[in-house]
């Protein structure tokens, strides 16, 4: 059966390790929407305005993931985490048109395709061990798509459009970006939700009743 848009994700339901907001019945509350909202605008103003200067290429899809997986963990429901998605990339946009320093065409790709790459990679999640490998496969394809939208641009761009020059940035990019989006999925998924579930499905369901 289809999971319905914004219906309950059980297998995120019962292996969050923080309380739910509300109890989750079949329809979006107003207060889940506002939660989702706000974390896609905080992904995308930490992804544009917080700088780590690690110097390493693909970091930031750690500034991505995780305010993102601490959405499903407050509003575990189908679709979530692309809703948050379109809203990060759309303050990103605002904040970087017309500004010297915003997100690069790698960073902006990884915040855009992340939250529907963990919708998809959530959709067989039925306990924590699955939800653990979901949110690290989606980190790993989210910067592997960043990876060659900024290499495709460099090489478009004659070899470099800003920071290293493709020659030098390639063979330490091609380590660095699955790296940090195995990462980032992974310490997102262990800070914000359990391998084991202390729940059985259908208990915020059954609160409600």
């Amino acid at each position: 059966m289809r999971p319905a848009v914004l219906g309950v994700h059980e297998g995120l339901g019962i292996s969050r390790r923080l309380p739910p907001i509300v109890r989750g019945g079949p329809r979006i509350s107003a207060m889940e929407l506002a939660v989702l909202i706000l974390l896609g605008i905080c992904a995308g103003l930490v992804s544009t305005v917080v700088k780590l200067n690690l110097g390493l290429p693909g970091h930031n899809i750690i500034r991505v993931v995780f305010p993102m997986v601490l959405g499903l963990a407050l509003v575990p429901r189908w679709g979530a985490a692309s809703l948050m998605g379109l809203s990060g990339t759309a303050t990103a946009a605002v904040l970087t048109i017309g500004r010297s320093g915003g997100l690069g065409v790698g960073a902006m790709t990884s915040l855009a395709l992340t939250g529907l790459l963990l919708d998809l990679a959530l959709v067989g999640a039925r306990n924590g061990r699955s939800v653990y490998v979901g949110l690290t496969l989606a980190g790993l394809a989210a910067n592997a798509c960043a990876f060659l939208v900024r290499g495709g641009s460099k090489l478009l761009a004659g070899g470099q459009v800003d920071g290293l020059p493709i020659e030098l940035w390639w063979p330490k990019a091609a380590i660095t970006y699955p790296v940090f989006g195995i990462l980032a999925g992974l310490i997102s998924a262990a800070v914000w939700f359990r391998i084991k579930a202390r729940q059985q499905p259908h208990t915020d369901h059954e609160a409600t009743r």
